[in-house]
C-alpha cells in the first residue's frame, strides 16, 4: 500500500461513519482486525464485532462524523498515523490513531483521544504552527 491508498482507506472509514454506513467502515478492516483504545478502554476484534460497534444492524445509524486532519504513512512498515476529530450528538473527540495495514485493509487501529468542545485548531493551538508558515 502507498500513501494515497492509505488515505483512501481511512477516508472509507470516515465516509462510512459520516454517512450512516457502518458496513462500509467495517469493510476497511481485515477479517481479524483489532481496534483498541489502550489500555483496552475499548477493544474490538474482528470485522463482525467492529460492524456491531459501528452500529451494525440497528434500526437507524447513529449520527456521527469523522474528520481527518493530518496523515502520514510509512510504506516500508505498512503503518501510518492520522489526527482526527470525531463527533456525535453531545460528544466531540480530538485524537490520533496509529494504524497498521495488511492486504489493503486495516490490521490494527490504536487510538488516543480527548474530549473537547474546542475546534481542532483551538485544541491543537500553536502546535499547528507548521501550517501557518505557508499562510500569506
Amino acid at each position: 500500500m502507498n500513501e494515497q491508498q492509505f488515505r483512501s482507506l481511512l477516508a472509507q472509514v470516515a465516509d462510512g461513519w459520516s454517512n450512516g454506513d457502518p458496513g462500509r467502515a467495517a469493510d476497511a478492516y481485515a477479517e481479524d482486525g483489532v481496534y483498541v483504545e489502550p489500555p483496552d478502554r475499548q477493544r474490538y476484534v474482528g470485522r463482525a464485532q467492529l460492524f456491531e460497534f459501528f452500529h451494525g444492524p440497528g434500526p437507524e445509524p447513529r449520527p456521527m462524523r469523522m474528520t481527518w486532519h493530518v496523515m502520514a504513512f510509512d510504506a516500508e512498515r505498512q503503518a501510518g498515523f492520522a489526527e482526527y476529530t470525531f463527533q456525535r450528538p453531545g460528544l466531540q473527540l480530538h485524537g490520533i490513531v496509529a494504524v497498521t495495514v495488511d492486504s489493503s485493509r486495516i490490521a490494527s487501529w490504536r487510538e488516543y483521544q480527548y474530549r473537547s468542545d474546542l475546534s481542532f485548531e483551538d485544541f491543537a493551538g500553536d502546535s499547528l504552527r507548521f501550517r501557518r508558515r505557508s499562510d500569506p
